[in-house]
């Protein structure tokens, strides 16, 4: 488990999402500063944090970030973590500038459709040891 969460914004993903597994590892190569943990949402530790903003996760459809004590989902989720990596993903925050419905819309149908494109894993991944601290439990 990360020990180092502080005010540290944590991803939280869907963690036998083959999809959400390589985002995870594209935001990691590209997170130069650390600046992000991860969370899956299937772990006890990610239950026990989202259920302090009265957050239940009836449905994992969604990456979700928590930043200075607030939570952002579907696509805003995804805008505002690209914002942070190295210069030419944090272009991609433009897209904040197209309606929020739009593009929740978009993101939604790729999540419905997550694992039968890009499959599913059986268990979460298991980060290597050089990444492990950047992992919450």
């Amino acid at each position: 488990m990360a020990d180092n969460i502080g005010n540290k914004p944590i991803v939280f993903f869907d963690g036998v999402c083959n999809l959400c597994n390589s985002i995870v590892q594209f935001i990691i190569r590209h997170d130069k500063k650390e600046r992000f943990l991860f969370a899956s949402l299937q772990s006890e530790k990610s239950k026990e944090i989202l259920s302090n903003f009265n957050f239940t996760q009836s449905d994992i459809e969604t990456i979700i970030l928590l930043e200075e004590n607030k939570l952002y989902f579907v696509s805003t989720a995804a805008l505002k973590i690209v914002r942070h990596l190295n210069f030419l993903c944090s272009l991609l925050y433009i897209f904040i500038i197209i309606p929020k419905p739009l593009r929740n819309y978009v993101y939604r149908i790729i999540a419905k459709n997550r694992y039968k494109w890009f499959g599913k894993k059986d268990s979460c991944m298991v980060p290597s040891h050089e990444l492990k601290n950047r992992f919450i439990d």
